[in-house]
């Protein structure tokens, strides 16, 4: 961030997520951290390649200005991704009250006297963010996750064998989860025929006692 007695710029570097063919914006903020009027312009070295929205303008005192700059779609991509383009701010104090149509070139005028404070800033090209790579999906239950084909059709060696184990793992879950399930049913079958093993002695044990009192 710069830090001009007039105005801070943020950032100094105007990064562009580089494609072909495609517009692409970056934006500025400039700060007034002063009590005076602000008057700025933008000015680049390749004014045909790049839109500035607004190029020029008032920041009030104690306040901030977004400016946007979009490049121009381009047909091909610049040797090494690297850009010369630069882009100069220039910054001078104006009277209270000044709006941008008070704005003239003569503002910015060193030779007429005037104090313009200048920040030079760079272009930078960067890769576009790469989309997030597809996961693998198991297909339906019991059976093994598909694995992705090389460009020869032969399927990587080490994502098979991942895959395989995953599977014979899957399996031997299933198989401990049925016998699980095996043996619950079997306690539950036991402990209701004790249920009613015990239930059956006592009704024959009521009716014995009965019988004894009839007697």
């Amino acid at each position: 961030m710069s830090t001009a007695d007039l105005l801070s710029i943020e950032p100094l570097e105007l990064k562009f997520s580089f494609e072909l063919r495609k517009q692409i914006s970056c934006a500025l903020q400039l700060s007034n951290k002063t009590d005076n009027y602000v008057a700025f312009k933008v000015k680049t070295t390749n004014p045909k390649k790049y839109c500035v929205r607004p190029n020029t303008g008032v920041v009030l005192p104690r306040s901030t200005c977004d400016v946007v700059v979009t490049m121009q779609a381009q047909k091909e991509a610049p040797p090494d991704m690297q850009c010369r383009d630069k882009f100069l701010l220039q910054s001078v104090k104006v009277n209270d009250g000044a709006s941008a149509k008070d704005i003239t070139a003569e503002m910015f005028n060193k030779e007429a006297g005037h104090v313009v404070e200048e920040c030079k800033l760079k272009v930078v090209y960067v890769s576009p963010p790469q989309p997030p790579s597809p996961v693998r999906e198991g297909s339906e239950e019991g059976s093994p996750p598909r694995v992705s084909a090389s460009d020869n059709g032969h399927a990587n060696a080490a994502e098979f064998a991942a895959a395989a184990k995953q599977f014979s793992e899957g399996l031997e879950a299933q198989d401990k989860s049925f016998e699980a399930r095996a043996l619950i049913t079997k306690l539950t079958a036991e402990k209701n025929s004790a249920i009613q093993q015990n239930n059956k002695l006592r009704q024959e044990l009521v009716r014995g006692i009965n019988r004894d009192f009839t007697l």
